[in-house]
């Protein structure tokens, strides 16, 4: 079969579609034949070496497809079920691969494989977001960067369902359209506007108890100036670059604020946190209260562009990959 495989970190041009051999099932395992990937900013910090990986290398951490074999000791899924996984490990990227089965989730037929595919990593961050790193409550005011990308779709909408306002920021009009058709409250175009003003202006001086900022060292200053005293900064991303040689005393001169750099791995860890999260992300997805939107799709074989693409910032929403 074929897979996109890097042997040297650097950019988009890295990744090569291969022949690849794929062995049976091994113990606890399942093959998958895969009818839609998921593209997420972290493919990007696994590609250039911000997160180093041994070389050469599949990557990817999510896929829809269906399950072509079972190995040994695989009792909940089967041959024909239509599965989805969101958390790895990497070789998403790929026409088949086995996978542990324990780390796929079986698909509702109320959602189809490429939402699936475009849902489950973004989806399930969100979830751990708004539930577990800050539990965002009814009546609260929050912040959220890049809002009209895949996980700010996700998140304005979900956070819209538990009666949050959410306050979302955009780089350009188009975008901001986006957000506000997904649950914002408030737009705040970062290319014409100071963000952390307007933040104290909508909250009427307070700022916001929680930001959930996955750009990073471009945002990490509104983001502070932005929280009331007592706030958390959860900086789960570093789509601008990452936040190097943080001085902590800004924390305590700003207001006695926290922070935090989460990551989805932690907080699906074991087997029964990564299910309780995929079905409730299941649920609000299959509610209606949250919808997913794939807004571009390429060619598996045309993985180097769709990482070029999503660089650029010229995505919205999210993307899969055909393979």
């Amino acid at each position: 079969m074929k897979a996109i495989r890097f042997h040297a970190a650097g950019g988009p041009e890295v990744l090569k579609l291969e022949d690849v051999e794929l062995s049976a099932p091994g113990k606890g395992e399942v093959r998958i034949r895969h009818t839609a990937i998921g593209l997420n900013y972290i493919d990007t910090y696994h590609r250039s070496g911000l997160y180093p990986l041994p070389l050469p290398s599949g990557i990817g951490l999510e896929a829809a497809g269906i399950v072509e074999e079972v190995g040994e000791g695989v009792s909940h899924l089967k041959a024909g079920d239509r599965v989805a996984y969101g958390a790895g490990p990497l070789g998403a990227y790929s026409e088949q691969r086995n996978a542990p089965a324990s780390r796929v989730s079986k698909l509702p037929d109320a959602i189809d494989d490429q939402t699936a595919a475009a849902m489950m990593l973004k989806g399930m961050t969100v979830r751990y977001l708004l539930r577990e790193t800050y539990e965002v409550k009814k009546g609260e005011t929050i912040l959220i960067h890049a809002a009209a990308g895949g996980i700010g779709l996700i998140a304005g909408q979900w956070a819209n369902a538990l009666g949050v306002t959410a306050i979302g920021t955009v780089g350009s009009e188009a975008k901001a359209d986006l957000a506000r058709a997904h649950g914002y409250a408030h737009i705040i175009n970062y290319a014409k506007e100071d963000v952390a003003k307007r933040v104290r202006e909508i909250t009427d001086g307070a700022g916001v108890p929680v930001v959930y900022d996955g750009v990073g060292q471009a945002t990490m200053a509104a983001s502070l100036d932005s929280l009331k005293p007592r706030g958390l900064l959860v900086s789960f991303g570093n789509a601008s670059g990452p936040v190097r040689n943080f001085d902590l005393g800004i924390l305590s001169a700003k207001g006695s604020l926290y922070l935090t750099r989460p990551t989805l791995m932690t907080y699906v860890a074991s087997d029964a946190a990564l299910q309780a999260n995929v079905a409730d992300l299941f649920d609000m997805v299959a509610s209606g209260k949250v919808k997913i939107e794939v807004n571009q799709r390429y060619r598996l074989a045309d993985a180097a562009r769709a990482h070029g693409d999503l660089e650029a910032r010229k995505t919205t929403g999210s993307t899969v990959l055909i393979p």
